[in-house]
């Protein structure tokens, strides 16, 4: 894998071109766990879970026809057959039943953002697949063939250098690199495991000051203390973490303040 690497990024550069996104409609039925609406007053696209981690009929059409009243991007975030486990545990799925249900997951996605007057612009894994996708090619390349058969271009947002993204550009799908303001990240330019110390950064103001040098500087510091270059065309907010909508207003203003141009980019 051609991941990101270690060293010091080029100095500050005021501007750029950022997109914001979040992942959102992550409950079922009556347990509500991201605040929608508030998050989709700041974010620029909505990676909309798509019932297989999160998300029921109900959630998905309401996400997306909010989403639309606001000009989001619409996102379909896809993920392995796991409510129970949020779509974060480790499991091994036969590359074409993993195929079939990102297809699947889309599909669903997409009637109801067509139904509110847009569509899916671009699709995202959640959780254990994002993670799994980063180093397992044939994994990877299950998820980019049921993007395919779900129909169009549809751009893959993913960590730059993943085996995710080297499969859609085989196949001729637009990438879109990300980067993790609340994430720790590891030397390698890997994101540390959700269950290992520190793998998130609680701290509001070290998340905004690493949003901003993310966006300017294309860098961000490993966990073990070495600076990584990230460049990437969208940052991730995660809608799951306490606070997260105020945090997502701080990490905004301090973007916009800083010069850099808030753009989905799809």
């Amino acid at each position: 894998m051609t991941g990101p690497t270690t060293g010091t990024a080029a100095g500050p550069r005021a501007g750029g071109v950022l997109d914001l996104n979040a992942d959102l409609g992550e409950g079922f039925g009556r347990w509500h766990l991201t605040d929608d609406d508030a998050l989709l007053s700041v974010v620029t696209s909505a990676n909309v879970a798509c019932g297989f981690h999160a998300g029921d009929p109900s959630t998905m059409r309401r996400v997306c026809e909010r989403a639309v009243e606001r000009g989001v991007r619409i996102g379909a975030q896809v993920s392995y057959r796991d409510l129970a486990g949020f779509g974060r545990r480790a499991m091994d799925v036969p590359p074409d039943e993993l195929a079939d249900e990102i297809t699947y997951q889309i599909g669903a996605l997409r009637a109801f953002a067509r139904a509110a007057g847009s569509d899916v612009a671009y699709v995202k894994p959640h959780g254990a697949l994002y993670n799994r996708t980063v180093t397992d090619a044939e994994q990877a390349a299950a998820v980019v063939a049921g993007v395919l058969r779900a129909g169009g271009a549809l751009p893959v947002l993913g960590l730059p250098g993943s085996r995710l993204h080297e499969a859609a550009e085989r196949a001729g799908l637009p990438t879109v690199t990300e980067a993790f303001a609340d994430r720790a990240y590891t030397a390698a330019g890997t994101l540390v495991p959700r269950r290992a110390p520190g793998a998130v950064v609680l701290d509001a103001g070290a998340v905004v000051e690493r949003s901003v040098r993310l966006a300017r500087e294309a860098a961000v510091t490993a966990l073990t203390g070495e600076d990584v270059i990230v460049r990437a065309r969208s940052l991730c907010l995660h809608g799951d973490t306490p606070g997260a909508a105020g945090l997502a207003l701080r990490v905004r203003a301090a973007l916009e303040a800083a010069g850099v141009r808030l753009e989905a980019f799809a």
